[in-house]
């Protein structure tokens, strides 16, 4: 069988090359969030830690849609929870939330969370996804569930509970919340929501209609390590960042 070479992340010599990139795929993330219907008022949001300021990240400013946000709306939040660069409000179950997952885990580079419609529905049943899918495989042993729901995450410790229950893993789900997803790269971080959201889907249809087979755990763990890496994330984005750069360039804006 032929190998081919995979296209994987950029390397940077100069950091502000790589910050415009993040907040060029943040900005994306967005665009194809509000596209796909994930956009529920006030709620959800992305972040990306800064390249040179690794305890500030950059995320979405507080009441914009995700469909109008560019790169220059994104803003810049410190450890303290003060905005740094921008001139908009960070939403505070934001900061609770992402400020803990970015602290407790030095690897992850971006990390999405919506209120998008089936991630909510699973989140109800308080149950980890079974290995139905290709897709869903993906998250095999590597997803994670917070089951003690106590309302908007606004408190310091509820932030640093929801990071222990996520560990090493790169989503979780939150029951009678939603979904969270983490990546090495902000591309990944989203296409895994993306693929989370829609296994959630998946597994809510399926069961609807009757009795799933599931797949069985030998080949649901080779399937995860086929199909779940760090650069199959990065790289099922590429697709969706050039189809919603290309009907919204001003997204760079």
């Amino acid at each position: 069988m032929p190998k081919y070479a995979r296209p994987k992340p950029p390397i940077f010599e100069r950091v502000e090359d790589e910050r415009l990139h993040r907040k060029q795929r943040l900005a994306a993330a967005f665009r194809l969030f509000g596209k796909f219907g994930f956009s529920e008022g006030i709620a959800g949001h992305i972040t990306a830690r800064d390249p040179e300021f690794t305890d500030h990240f950059w995320i979405n400013p507080l009441g914009t849609y995700f469909g109008h946000i560019r790169v220059s709306d994104l803003i810049l939040v410190n450890r303290e929870g003060e905005v740094v660069k921008g001139d908009a409000e960070v939403n505070q179950a934001a900061f609770a939330i992402h400020s803990h997952i970015h602290e407790a885990r030095p690897d992850v580079i971006a990390a999405a969370h919506a209120h998008s419609l089936y991630g909510k529905a699973w989140s109800s049943l308080g149950r980890l996804l079974d290995p139905l899918t290709q897709d869903s495989c993906a998250f095999y042993e590597d997803h994670a569930l917070f089951e003690d729901f106590t309302g908007v995450v606004l408190e310091s410790f509820e932030g640093q509970r929801l990071a222990q229950a996520l560990g090493r893993k790169k989503a979780i789900i939150l029951r009678n919340h939603s979904i969270l997803t983490v990546g090495h790269t902000v591309d990944e971080a989203a296409f895994w929501y993306i693929n989370l959201e829609r296994s959630c889907q998946a597994q809510l249809l399926a069961e609807a209609a009757g009795r799933p087979t599931t797949i069985k755990h030998e080949t649901a763990r080779l399937t995860q390590t086929q199909v779940g890496s760090h650069t199959n994330g990065w790289f099922g984005f590429q697709p969706l960042y050039d189809r919603i750069v290309r009907e919204e360039p001003d997204l760079l804006n």
